[in-house]
């Protein structure tokens, strides 16, 4: 194998496969595999980091996990549960759990003088964790979250202000039907947007304190807790343990704890985004394809045009298995230079995008404004991996013609 490689090398090195007939074919073999793995690193960080985005919006609003009351119907009109300081505790106290904090919510309706909209309004307490929505503030403020007295301020989307016609510091009528129509004046604090139309459209942030009056829960009730995650790759693995401890807890007024994922309250979107994955294999195996057949076509080339070196070869006492290596470690270093110039477009990519934002999307129907990349430093190796695996293996089978090459015949056109 050492002496194949030495030849194929020398051969490589001195330029001699250069000649008229197989300099088009090297390098069209060379444009496509950089071509190939170009668009492979391309297609794997934008899938990967819209991936990424979503979920990070739908976590955003929901976090990893939702502990509530098991009786609790699947809309936003909640059944109380306990969420005292010992079970905060208790939930903190798992490695796997990074924060804990509470939540309730009150479906409701924003009227103004021209118009009215369906919305849903969610208290947080003083432990809630603001990161998601500052990155997404626009303007203004959040409000003062507190569990024990109420600012009467709200944040609220672009969306949501743009359709009302509202602006920072406007005073808006919101109505809660319950047993009565319920009437709350409320401070535009601050205004958000995350792109994430379904959310936009329907949140709007205030206090705890707040929300559990207009439910009408005694002090410690909400509708239940949200627990985000070290490692998400875990998610299910840490949802079920969670879940098994707490299975047939009650609290003190004899409600059950439910525990959920974030993918079991929201199916449909992460079953969308699983498609994608199926989206991702298909470009792969096309793309590996294309650059095989093109690594295959100018192999069978190069062959042919040194069908005398491969008689010399022969006649030297070289056997069928070292000349075939000759020209499989040939074709190596013939795709690692094409890999090394797709490497640098896709890499220069996602680069330009991550830093500029070249590429622009439609928000309400993608959820960005932006295409998203993600680099995954594992998934770039393996990609690199499997190319050059993938385009050797097809190359296989073209390298068994040079066992049907005899000596006597291709020598004598020398």
């Amino acid at each position: 194998m050492n002496l194949s490689r030495f030849i194929a090398r020398r051969v490589y090195s001195a330029g001699e496969p250069e000649k008229q007939v197989s300099r088009p074919a090297v390098l069209i073999a060379r444009i496509g595999i950089a071509i190939g793995l170009a668009v492979m690193i391309v297609t794997v960080s934008v899938v990967v980091g819209f991936k990424r985005e979503v979920r990070g919006k739908v976590t955003g609003f929901g976090s990893d996990i939702q502990l509530t009351n098991a009786d609790a119907a699947r809309s936003y009109e909640t059944r109380p549960v306990v969420v005292d300081d010992s079970l905060l505790s208790r939930l903190s106290a798992y490695p796997e759990v990074k924060h804990v904090q509470r939540f309730s919510t009150k479906p409701g309706m924003i009227k103004t003088a021209e118009d009215f909209q369906g919305m849903v309004l969610k208290g947080v307490g003083p432990e809630f964790d603001p990161a998601f929505f500052h990155r997404h503030l626009l303007e203004g403020e959040l409000p003062q979250f507190s569990d024990t007295a109420s600012s009467n301020r709200v944040l609220i989307s672009k969306s949501l202000a743009t359709k009302l016609r509202l602006k920072l510091g406007d005073k808006i009528d919101t109505y809660y039907i319950q047993d009565e129509v319920r009437v709350r004046r409320l401070q535009i604090a601050g205004i958000y947007q995350t792109n994430f139309s379904e959310y936009d459209q329907l949140f709007l942030l205030t206090d705890l304190y707040l929300v559990n009056r207009l439910n009408g829960w005694e002090r410690g009730q909400a509708s239940g807790a949200e627990l985000q995650v070290e490692d998400y790759s875990r998610l299910e693995e840490t949802t079920f343990r969670i879940a098994a401890d707490m299975d047939g807890t009650v609290d003190r007024y004899g409600e059950d704890y439910c525990v959920r994922s974030v993918e079991e309250l929201n199916p449909q979107i992460f079953a969308w985004l699983d498609i994608l994955d199926v989206n991702i294999w298909v470009i792969l195996v096309l793309m590996i394809g294309v650059a095989g057949f093109t690594m295959v076509s100018g192999l069978l080339i190069i062959i042919i045009e040194r069908t005398s070196m491969i008689g010399v070869l022969k006649s030297l006492g070289a056997d069928n298995t070292t000349i075939r290596r000759v020209f499989l470690w040939f074709a190596v270093f013939l795709i690692g230079k094409g890999m090394l110039w797709g490497n640098a477009i896709g890499l220069a990519f996602y680069f330009v995008q991550k830093a500029f934002g070249v590429f622009k999307l439609d928000p309400e129907t993608y959820y960005m404004d932006t295409v998203p990349v993600s680099f995954n430093l594992l998934l770039f190796l393996l990609l690199n991996a499997g190319t050059l695996l993938a385009s050797v293996l097809m190359l296989l089978g073209p390298s068994y013609l040079i066992t049907k090459i005899r000596p006597a015949n291709s020598m004598k056109w020398e």
